[in-house]
């Protein structure tokens, strides 16, 4: 029985995984004698990351990263900054970048920038969740899970107001939304980008995971 607030699966727990364990194939084939770093973006990607790293038959390093982005409480400014940096050197490492969801591109456009004056060896980017209609800045993830429409999901790690993250499928909440803040800074990849229906942002979400 799905909760009141979910309108239905757009993407069920076995098709997840399914999907998860295959493009864990394709990243160890592609990152076969690599310096491994994924880096994943909080927190939308925190479940994605956990799968993910379980099918990487490499070695490998995982670090962690958290930005914000400022606006009101339905749409981004689209300023961006970092909240949460990695702990540990990039320079010369292959560095793959893993978040849930990119939606308009601001925030990934702002991360690949970010890392690459660090002077990784190669830069790219792992998502779980690509929303092309949505896109503002133009950017194209090396890997992507699955391609779905501009609706707003929860689940598999993705929240709306901190909630639903446990949920082991996708799906699509029911609208109309509410959110009670009328100003808030709105820590955009604390969940990859926002998913925002009709614009409305989780409380980390106005591009989230972007």
């Amino acid at each position: 029985m799905l909760p009141e607030q979910i309108d239905e699966v757009l993407l069920s727990e076995k098709i997840i995984q399914s999907r998860v364990a295959e493009m864990g194939r394709t990243l160890t084939q592609d990152y076969a004698d690599s310096d491994l770093v994924i880096v994943g973006v909080l927190r939308g990607c925190f479940v994605f990351l956990a799968d993910l790293i379980r099918h990487l038959d490499i070695p490998l390093e995982v670090e962690t990263i958290a930005v914000m982005s400022y606006g009101d409480a339905t749409k981004s400014s689209g300023h961006v900054r970092t909240m949460m940096d990695l702990q540990k050197d990039i320079q010369g490492r292959d560095v793959l970048v893993v978040q849930d969801v990119v939606d308009t591109g601001r925030t990934i456009t702002y991360l690949l920038k970010t890392l690459a004056q660090r002077g990784p060896k190669s830069l790219r980017v792992c998502t779980l969740l690509d929303k092309p209609s949505r896109r503002e800045v133009p950017v194209d993830p090396d890997y992507t899970g699955f391609e779905i429409p501009d609706r707003f999901v929860v689940g598999y790690g993705l929240d709306f107001a901190q909630k639903y993250r446990n949920l082991p499928y996708i799906g699509i909440l029911r609208e109309p939304l509410s959110f009670d803040d009328s100003q808030i800074a709105l820590p955009l990849s604390l969940q990859g980008e926002a998913e925002t229906p009709a614009d409305a942002a989780s409380e980390a979400k106005v591009e989230d995971s972007e």
